[in-house]
């Protein structure tokens, strides 16, 4: 049995600036700045870090824990909102390599993903992508992308499915940071230039495989011997 675990941003899907745009609404709602995200890169970043960047960028500080489950809590209700009215696009091939993937019994799939748990599930189920998942790490987990990783590992292990252990874990992603903290994580790393990194960019990383993107369902395959 292979645990496969998604990166979501760039790799499954996109949503075209929804995230962006609703946590912008939820930081304007609760502390009255506009566009926060401002000179925030957010490509393979938990959201956790990339709401601290916000609170150093405008008010030079850290935010408190009852501050981000406040603003967290409002970026939900407006992503909710954001994805219904501006829909979301899946990565090439992403659907029909999940729908084939599912279908096996050698493959697990999970999530590994900077998104909090419930704007991931969110922006899954707008794309009809969730019902393929069953568990994830999330940047709800952890600020650091590999504690996610290692986190969406364990999950795995409680899955009924994954009760007899793994041959071998994969982390797909778009971003370098899905390269490097899922090899420290223990993973076999596969990016996909479906983000905004090209594939010279994530080659610089080495990642164990590396595709332009994912429409190839045979060439991805090969990956498991």
């Amino acid at each position: 049995m292979n645990l496969l675990l998604f990166d979501i941003d760039g790799t499954i899907l996109r949503t075209n600036g929804a995230g962006t745009r609703a946590v912008n609404r939820a930081f304007e709602k609760i502390l009255g700045h506009r566009g926060a995200m401002a000179g925030v890169d957010a490509a393979g970043k938990t959201d956790p870090l990339i709401l601290r960047e916000m609170f150093m960028n405008k008010l030079s500080r850290d935010f408190t824990e009852a501050e981000a489950l406040q603003i967290f809590g409002e970026y939900v209700a407006f992503l909710k909102e954001e994805v219904a009215a501006g829909g979301v696009e899946t990565m090439p091939g992403i659907r029909f390599l999940l729908e084939s993937l599912s279908l096996r019994d050698d493959m697990l799939l999970g999530i590994a993903t900077g998104n909090i748990e419930e704007g991931a599930w969110i922006k899954l189920r707008r794309a009809g992508l969730d019902a393929h998942f069953a568990f994830g790490g999330f940047g709800s987990d952890s600020e650091s992308r590999e504690t996610l990783v290692r986190a969406a590992i364990e999950r795995a292990g409680s899955h009924e499915r994954g009760a007899g252990g793994f041959e071998k874990v994969f982390v797909i992603g778009d971003t370098p940071f899905d390269i490097i903290h899922g090899r420290a994580a223990g993973a076999v790393t596969v990016a996909v230039a479906t983000g905004r990194y090209k594939a010279a960019e994530l080659s610089e990383h080495d990642p164990d495989h590396l595709f332009d993107d994912l429409t190839d369902y045979d060439g991805f395959l090969d990956i498991f011997g």
